[in-house]
């Protein structure tokens, strides 16, 4: 098994080089991160797969979780002359970012896969099935840099595949939409375009949406274990744990990561405007530049709506992330400022002198 089956190009070749990492003394070698473990990780290399952890100095340069190594990150290790214990001594450069913020009130982001170039956004065809999640879930598509498809699984349980098919169509403009059944066998070929030699795509969507058995679909093998959903909701419980890279059999990489219960965004770095291309599009049409879309006059967007051209709903869910978008980055900066005011080094007090004292001393 090479690293060029996992990846490694002339691309990364470049970045190698310019990181100066091969650099004679540094000893260091390319590695691919295929397993979080949280402090532990499964490492590709040029003498094969070898655990690893980060050095004392990297732990200690990279000030926020995530800067961390992550699934899908390339690498620079030292490797032992003996045993299987890597030393991860630099991260290279990412050429994107799945990331999300971490569930609760914590900010901090957590890096879900690094180095993807195609984001699968599963959602099964049963109870699971909701546009306006999938709305979410393509905002934090297009900001990561990834090529977001969505993949609407189960197939064989609905009915009406078809026009929820059309649905997600309408929802998320140019981005491609399956339809798929693993029980079945049907639909596979349809993703092979994306699963080419070298390719990295990653899965995400909720719990029970089908993705441990998407992986054991499409590598032909069982790779990961599997869990039934629920019946009369169709949650499912988190089969897989943590997240791995796996290699399929048409040479392309898939990561799977573990279900989302729900997705709270990180950031905006014009992921909303993409995903709401449509309501971008219309609000060029506002009469005021920073038109709320609300119950301003001349706006554009609500006049779609009323018309019929704009789903009311879709509206609605975009008002809401924006919002959400706001007061995270407002949350963030402030985060920011604290962190950047408990750096600063302490000013010595100066001390205050008693000059009587100092007189009659003198």
């Amino acid at each position: 098994m090479s690293i060029k089956d996992y990846g490694w190009n002339k691309q990364w070749e470049e970045t190698w080089a310019a990181a100066a990492c091969g650099q004679p003394g540094k000893e260091l070698a390319p590695a691919r991160v295929v397993g979080d473990f949280g402090s532990k990780y499964r490492l590709m290399t040029m003498r094969g797969e070898v655990w690893g952890e980060m050095s004392g100095k990297l732990r200690y340069a990279l000030t926020v979780k995530g800067a961390y190594p992550a699934v899908g990150d390339w690498v620079a290790a030292a490797l032992p002359a003996s045993g299987d214990q890597a030393v991860i001594q630099e991260v290279l450069a990412r050429r994107s970012v799945i990331s999300r913020k971490v569930a609760g009130t914590t900010q901090e982001e957590q890096i879900v896969a690094a180095n993807v170039d195609t984001l699968f956004l599963v959602s099964a065809l049963n109870d699971d099935y909701n546009v306006r999640r999938m709305e979410r879930y393509l905002i934090m598509a297009w900001n990561s840099g990834a090529t977001p498809v969505i993949l609407l699984t189960k197939a064989d349980l609905c009915p009406d595949a078809a026009e929820r098919m059309t649905q997600m169509e309408h929802a998320a403009p140019g981005v491609a939409v399956h339809a798929v059944s693993a029980l079945r066998d049907e639909g596979r070929e349809t993703l092979l375009p994306y699963i080419r030699p070298g390719q990295t795509v990653a899965l995400t969507g909720s719990s029970g949406c089908g993705k441990s058995t998407l992986v054991n679909w499409l590598s032909r093998q069982r790779l990961q274990l599997t869990q039934e959903v629920r019946e009369d909701d169709s949650r499912g419980r988190h089969t897989t744990t943590h997240r791995e890279l796996f290699l399929l059999p048409e040479g392309g990489i898939i990561v799977d990561t573990p279900g989302m219960r729900e997705l709270q965004l990180w950031e905006d770095e014009g992921g909303l405007d993409l995903a709401f291309g449509d309501i971008s599009t219309l609000a060029a049409a506002c009469r005021y530049s920073n038109c709320r879309h609300d119950r301003e006059e001349g706006c554009a967007v609500t006049a779609a709506v009323a018309s019929g051209d704009l789903e009311e709903k879709r509206l609605l869910n975009f008002r809401k992330t924006e919002r959400e978008l706001r007061y995270q980055s407002s949350k963030e900066a402030k985060q920011q400022r604290k962190t950047a005011a408990a750096a600063k080094p302490a000013v010595p007090r100066t001390r205050k002198v008693n000059w009587r004292r100092e007189l009659e001393e003198y």
